[in-house]
């Protein structure tokens, strides 16, 4: 007797393959005797105007409902059909399931159906699936399983050449297209519910195969597929939404299919494999499979509700152990063999793209960086005998890497009398950095003083790599931008944020153009622009516009650079929350390291690269020789014209796309330079000092250098010569800054990395709470007070928060009514007060020479301490004079806990930016870029980095 077919077709809303599927139907050299249509489309879908006769009939179910669960329910309205005797299902009665969009070939049923004739173990039945927009390509062919539970297609992507003939018995088929034997469907219950989405056609071939039943491949018989099973009835959902369907779907599995013993521990493994998973994702730049881990990690843990129904259905219908379906799981070989072919796939995605663009070695970009690194060994060259820097916005670092990471965050914090409270984020900077050179932490200062300007030639050539095409241009744009006033001028004068900065825009800059298509760069991007924030917070504002420029100009990669001023944002949370709530919101800019004086330049000077008056040095250099300011402004300003005049041509040389930017770029920069200058906040002594200009001018620059590179570009055969003009005029015009530190006009000096005097630093050692009073005469005959412990204020110690406070605290009072008593000739007995401060020693520093009334205040207020019997004199120090309380207690005192906040913050800012770290490390396949002129046995090979993912 012939078998009886009940073909099964889900038409979902908008099925726009609707007609051609029930045309290939009626074609079948085969036809099936019933065919059940279930319209999931809702109201006015194609599937409901349908009118159909004989034995077509057409059923409904919610719009929402997926290409499974349809299925199951055609089944249940299809119901037996003919059989011998009530009650029984016809073991000749079978059940084809197609989509709207799976097109069979006219012999498709007629092939099935020979199969399974020739074979009654035979339960389950598929077809090769084709790709409906190319038939000569497979789209899937067989599915099986890893050891572990993954799904995954036997063939997949394919160029049909019978090269996949010989496969016959597979571990599982896709429900597009599968032939089930209607009996084996009513055993096993059909699909699983807990598989609505995907996996459910391999599920079930899994169980039919353990209840003894065969399931095969019948490669003659083609079905046209367009889409995947998840996507049924919905647009393309990416791979996010897929990646999490079928981990949710392994999940269910894996807790079905595990034995009774081992059950717990699955149980108990999901969660933390969600975090080992999610590293493993950001490893690979699939961050957006991160949320969907966890939420299918804890749907399964907390809601698998189907889960204990499922596996008491697979015990009762098994009847062959798992042993009988091991040959047929996934090999490792088959794995690794995916896994090449995949990366090659996406190799050669990209593969032989033209790059015309410069090489670093061969196009000047090393020598530029070596002549600058020279450079930089020249102008410090005396700072090398000695392990740290002082001077200006510089102390040395805390000894150890410990004491380092333990002033990071939120906690307690021993700047002068000391406060409970967040740290600057450019502390955490200063803790990577010290940790570099751990043995002894300062030494990392000296490092980046020596490394800077090379560091920056080499961030600022591969920023301008990425905006031209000659070979030689970036080399004139590294040279100029390395060899700069804004870095020079905040080396001489030690504000290390404003450095780090300058190093880290061209880099920024570099990842951020990248960052639109690739998940490395923009991580790396994210990490950038941080450590440009943190280093220089007066340059927020501009990085802020500098990003949303990014969004609105390449909005194709949105998804990638949403996120890059996530890290930043979480560093300066804790701090922000802190200066507002007690209204202060505007040292959020404030420059971080030591508050130093700065004498700002005004905006024409700005214009020309300067951040203080002086014009870079030339001003007390020429004034030596005898020539006058104005001679020196005018010597200044023709050296940068020719910059100027390269940077304002670029948009009318027929670039106007990178020009606009660069020039953007420039005018952000100077405009947060004149800001700058405009805003005193941080307190130095009895004054206030502005916000360094230097960092806005570094971005100034930059944009200045990037138009001049645009316009370089374009020039005809003058180009080489306009660069290495332009190169050498600027570079020479900071001439006074290079050799600032012979002349003695910088504010850096070595130091050995001792803060107090030798005699505090040993009694530190044995008592790391004593405390030093650090009085210092101020130039308007005022007294500058401060409390120091232990071996003195660090770098990473100092804190815009107490820099820029308003008002004094009720323990800074009485330490300033202390400090004015002590030096006040008086009988004043301070001993409570020194025991309530913990204070051990008192130094008293050195008024500048030609400060009269400082001068005098330091006679006065020398007389006065050495008139109190209370302190011994230990003498003259580095720092100043220096007396001993002798009467000390050596009692601590009294300290506010860090509370509960420090670990909130720590582990915040772990998540962000180990996060943000593994996605900036490099894994993805690097396209192999062809070289004009050059054969293709020289071509460079395919690396791993971040040039481009999907």
């Amino acid at each position: 007797m012939q078998p009886r077919v009940t073909a099964i077709l889900v038409a979902p809303g908008g099925a726009t393959y609707l007609d051609r599927t029930l045309d290939a139907l009626s074609r079948q050299t085969r036809p099936p005797e019933s065919l059940v249509v279930v319209d999931a489309g809702g109201k006015d879908s194609e599937a409901g105007r349908l009118s159909l006769s004989g034995a077509a009939q057409l059923t409904s179910v919610p719009a929402a409902t997926t290409f499974v669960q349809a299925l199951a329910q055609g089944v249940r309205v299809s119901g037996p059909g003919d059989s011998p005797r009530d009650g029984a299902v016809d073991p000749d009665e079978w059940l084809w399931f197609l989509g709207h969009d799976n097109v069979p070939g006219p012999e498709a049923l007629d092939r099935l159906l020979s199969q399974v004739e020739v074979s009654p173990s035979v339960a389950v039945a598929g077809p090769k699936l084709m790709r409906l927009d190319d038939p000569t390509v497979i789209a899937e062919f067989g599915e099986t399983m890893t050891r572990y539970g993954a799904s995954m297609p036997l063939v997949e992507s394919q160029l049909d050449q019978g090269q996949h003939d010989h496969h016959e018995d597979v571990l599982g088929v896709a429900a597009a297209g599968m032939l089930v034997r209607r009996s084996v469907w009513t055993a096993l219950g059909g699909f699983d519910p807990g598989l609505p989405h995907v996996d459910a056609a391999l599920d079930l071939s899994v169980r039919a195969r353990l209840a003894g039943h065969r399931v095969v491949l019948v490669p003659d018989a083609r079905v046209s597929s367009a889409g995947q099973p998840e996507d049924f009835g919905q647009a393309p959902g990416g791979h996010a939404r897929a990646a999490r369907l079928h981990r949710a779907a392994q999940l269910h599995r894996r807790l079905v299919y595990s034995p009774p013993a081992a059950l717990p521990l699955h149980w108990l493994s999901l969660v933390p494999l969600a975090f080992v998973r999610s590293v493993w994702h950001l490893l690979t730049k699939n961050p957006g499979a991160v949320p969907g881990e966890f939420a299918t990690a804890l749907t399964a843990a907390f809601g698998g509700s189907r889960v204990l129904p499922a596996r008491r259905a697979l015990v009762r219908t098994r009847t062959t152990s798992w042993s009988s379906v091991e040959p047929l799981r996934a090999s490792f070989n088959l794995i690794r063999e995916r896994r090449v072919s995949d990366r090659d796939a996406l190799v050669a995605h990209g593969e032989d793209a033209s790059d015309p663009r410069a090489s670093f070695i061969g196009s000047g970009g090393l020598w530029v960086v070596l002549v600058a690194a020279v450079v930089g060994v020249v102008a410090f060259l005396e700072f090398l005998p000695q392990p740290a820097l002082t001077g200006g916005g510089l102390l040395p670092l805390s000894t150890s890497v410990a004491e380092l990471w333990d002033n990071v965050g939120w906690g307690r914090h021993e700047i002068g009398t000391g406060f409970v409270g967040p740290s600057d984020p450019f502390t955490a900077v200063l803790a990577v950095l010290g940790s570099i050179t751990f043995w002894s932490p300062s030494t990392a200062v000296l490092v980046l003083w020596l490394v800077a300007l090379p560091a920056s030639a080499l961030g600022a050539w591969f920023a301008a790599r990425r905006v031209t095409s000659r070979a030689w241009t970036p080399a004139v744009v590294a040279a100029v931008y390395a060899l700069s006033s804004p870095l020079l001028s905040g080396l001489q004068s030690g504000h290390i944020g404003a450095v780090v900065a300058h190093v880290a825009l061209p880099f920024l800059i570099w990842a951020l153009i990248g960052s639109a298509r690739s998940w490395a760069a923009g991580a790396t991007a994210s990490l950038l622009f941080a450590v440009v924030a943190a280093s220089a917070p007066s340059l927020w504002p501009a990085l802020v516009v500098i990003w949303l420029g990014s969004l609105a100009t390449r909005p194709r990669g949105i998804h990638r650079m949403l996120a890059v001023p996530l890290p930043a944002v979480v560093l300066f949370v804790p701090l922000a929350v802190a200066q507002i709530s007690r209204g202060t919101w505007w040292g959020l800019v404030a420059d971080p390291g030591v508050p130093a004086r700065i004498d700002p330049a005004s905006p024409w000077q700005l214009l020309v690269a300067s951040p203080e008056t002086g014009l870079n040095g030339w001003t007390t250099l020429l004034a030596g020789l005898g020539v006058s300011g104005s001679t020196a402004a005018v010597v200044v300003a023709a050296a940068f014209v020719p910059l100027a005049l390269l940077a304002v041509a670029a948009p009318f040389v027929g670039q106007a796309r990178r020009a606009v930017p660069a020039l953007s770029l420039a005018l952000l920069g100077f405009v947060t330079a004149v800001a700058a200058t405009h805003v005193s906040i941080s307190g130095v002594g009895s004054e206030t000092t502005s916000v360094w200009a230097g960092s806005g001018l570094s971005l100034y620059l930059l944009g200045l250098v990037g138009a001049a590179a645009v316009t370089l570009d374009r020039l005809p055969r003058v180009a080489p010569t306009a660069g290495v003009v332009v190169a050498a005029v600027t570079v020479a015009s900071v001439f006074p800054l290079v050799v600032a530190a012979y002349l003695g006009t910088g504010d850096v000096r070595p130091s050995s990395g001792r803060i107090l005097s030798a005699y505090v630093t040993a009694e530190a050692e044995a008592s790391p709470e004593v405390g030093t009073l650090v009085l210092t005469p101020q130039p308007d005959g005022s007294l500058a007070v401060s409390l120091e412990h232990g071996q003195g204020a660090t770098l990473d110690d100092q804190s815009t928060l107490d820099a820029t406070a308003q008002s004094l605290t009720s323990t800074n009072e009485d330490l300033t009514v202390l400090a004015g008593n002590l030096v006040s000739i008086s009988g004043f007995d301070p001993a409570d007060d020194l025991d309530q401060l913990g204070v051990g020693f008192v130094l008293l520093g050195e008024a500048a020479d030609g400060d009269d009334e400082a001068q005098a205040l330091e006679r006065r207020a020398s007389e006065a301490l050495d008139g109190t019997a209370a302190f011994q004199p230990v003498g003259e120090t580095t720092n100043g004079l220096l007396w001993r309380w002798v009467d000390a207690s050596g009692a601590v005192p009294d300290r506010d806990d860090a509370g509960p906040l420090r670990p909130v913050v720590l582990i915040s800012w772990a998540l962000v930016f180990g996060s943000a770290l593994l996605l900036a490390v490099p894994t993805t396949p690097r396209r192999r870029r062809s070289r004009a002129g050059v054969p293709e046995s020289e071509q460079p090979a395919t690396t791993f980095d971040e040039e481009r993912d999907d």
